[in-house]
């Protein structure tokens, strides 16, 4: 069988790719990254070696694999090692707390945990709930070079991976995500041309973001470029050094980098494929992009639970651009009120969707699972996007705000109760909130408002200074107001609009 008729089939697994890969087109570039590149021969001997060295150190088929790395070749292969044993990949953001990565360790039940250099010395002096193996000496680690891995029976809907949402409270949220839909990511790509692909790679892969591109660009036999750590004007070098065609960047990525002043002497000709998801995406970004950047532009909106998604060509419809498009094929969105019962053609409501990549569940969490999910009078299953929106007379969605208060910050998901638990935790604090408002460098920031605490001492600077010490790197406030008293509905609620129209002095 070649790895065309594999893609051809209604089920089969990226690890059986990349074995057909490596004997069909074993010498062509799989992964580069800042140091070196590696052929897809390569890449399959050393995947099928991890897998052999999870096998070895007695990791049982299911389990949770932990990866705490900056993007490089070897977090790659621990990533795709762990799916070809039959365990679940599972990422963790090393710009969370030590506090944060141990407790998302210990949710997925990972037995080993995988660091790269920078995360181990960052992670020194805190006990880890698993083993830790450093990717730095990962040589060492892997069995000999003759060591195959035991074929794991995969089923479409045993996990492929897990993707945490937050962290800081302790009480995480595992999404996991399926076989079935990864491969549905995969082989239902056949429009964007992924086998030639030479695919930019510059946001983590602990994002949904990411692997939504990258493993089709390696499920169709393209190349990945993969950026240690993102910088807007090293992008375009080397883009136009690797002849880039393909890309998925997040809103703020693509402000930087058409905002770098010798943006137009670079030469883009090469790309295909621009796409752009996880953030408000301004109509105004849009246009500068489809003006000065060759190949289509193209906007997704989803989630990482799955629901469904909708995709706007930019380029084919720059009259569209205050939307996020119409749902994908196979995609069904529908709009409810707060009754749970769908709203008339034309009006608005709280978007609920349902495709062929939908989670599983949140791992270990079966009523949080339970509350992200709708279910019609036929008992079909739905998510919950927490997205209020309307659809226009050509199909088009026009999201209006969130149902839910989830702060979308340089295209990563912060959770405004999480941050809340955080605040509360200082002495000096005796009611807080946190609020998202727009921001020009992130697309949304965080800020927050606090009650004082009847004879606290501490000032505002002060507990601002704590609580970002006490935080991941992408979770931290961009100020902090002092307030009398929170304004609260009749029914205890915080009115966070209420809040967000104060700071940014909106007329009542």
């Amino acid at each position: 069988m070649t790895a065309a008729d594999l893609l051809a089939s209604d089920f089969a697994t990226l690890p059986d790719l990349l074995r057909l890969h490596a004997s069909e087109r074993g010498d062509k570039t799989a992964v580069a990254d800042d140091r070196r590149a590696i052929d897809y021969a390569t890449l399959d001997r050393l995947t099928d070696r991890f897998a052999a060295g999870l096998q070895r150190d007695g990791v049982p088929q299911g389990s949770a694999v932990a990866i705490v790395s900056h993007p490089s070749i070897e977090q790659v292969v621990a990533f795709l090692g762990a799916v070809r044993a039959g365990c679940l990949a599972t990422p963790i953001a090393p710009s969370a707390t030590p506090d944060q990565i141990a407790a998302m360790i210990r949710d997925s039940g990972a037995p080993l945990t995988f660091l790269d250099q920078p995360n181990a010395a960052a992670l020194a002096g805190h006990d880890l709930p698993a083993q830790p193996v450093m990717l730095s000496d990962l040589d060492a680690w892997l069995p000999p070079e003759d060591a195959r891995a035991a074929p794991a029976t995969i089923r479409p809907g045993d996990g492929f991976n897990i993707i945490y949402s937050s962290g800081t409270t302790g009480t995480p949220k595992g999404i996991v995500q399926s076989h079935a839909m990864r491969w549905a990511h995969i082989s239902r790509n056949t429009a964007a041309g992924f086998g030639d692909a030479v695919t930019m790679i510059a946001t983590p892969l602990y994002s949904n973001t990411t692997l939504v591109s990258f493993l089709p660009t390696l499920g169709w036999g393209g190349t990945a470029v993969v950026m240690g750590r993102f910088d807007a004007h090293r992008y375009l070098e080397l883009a136009e050094t690797h002849r880039a065609t393909h890309t998925m960047l997040v809103p703020v990525q693509y402000q930087r980098i058409m905002a770098v002043s010798d943006f137009d002497t670079f030469d883009l000709s090469s790309f295909r494929f621009k796409t752009c998801t996880s953030a408000p995406f301004s109509a105004a970004l849009k246009a500068d992009i489809v003006d000065r950047w060759p190949g289509l532009l193209v906007e997704y909106y989803g989630m990482t639970e799955g629901g469904a998604s909708c995709a706007l060509n930019c380029t084919v419809y720059p009259t569209k651009l205050h939307t996020v498009g119409p749902p994908m094929p196979g995609h069904e969105i529908r709009l409810i009120d707060d009754g749970g019962r769908e709203v008339a053609p034309g009006m608005m409501g709280e978007v609920v969707g349902r495709s062929p990549t939908m989670m599983t569940g949140y791992h270990g969490q079966g009523a949080a699972t339970r509350d992200a999910e709708w279910h019609d009078a036929q008992g079909v299953r739905f998510i919950r996007h927490g997205d209020i929106g309307r659809f226009d007379e050509d199909g088009f969605l026009i999201l209006m705000d969130r149902k839910k208060d989830l702060i979308i910050s340089g295209g990563y998901n912060i959770y405004p109760s999480d941050l809340e638990a955080v605040l509360l935790r200082h002495p000096a604090v005796a009611d807080a909130t946190v609020i998202g408002v727009p921001s020009d460098a992130w697309g949304e920031t965080p800020v927050g408002f606090y009650v004082a605490r009847g004879g606290a001492a501490e000032d505002t600077d002060a507990i601002l200074a704590w609580f970002n010490g006490e935080v991941g790197k992408t979770q931290r406030l961009s100020a902090l107001h002092r307030t009398d008293e929170l304004p609260r509905s009749a029914i205890g609620k915080v009115l966070k609009r209420e809040l967000r129209d104060r700071l940014l002095g909106v007329a009542a």
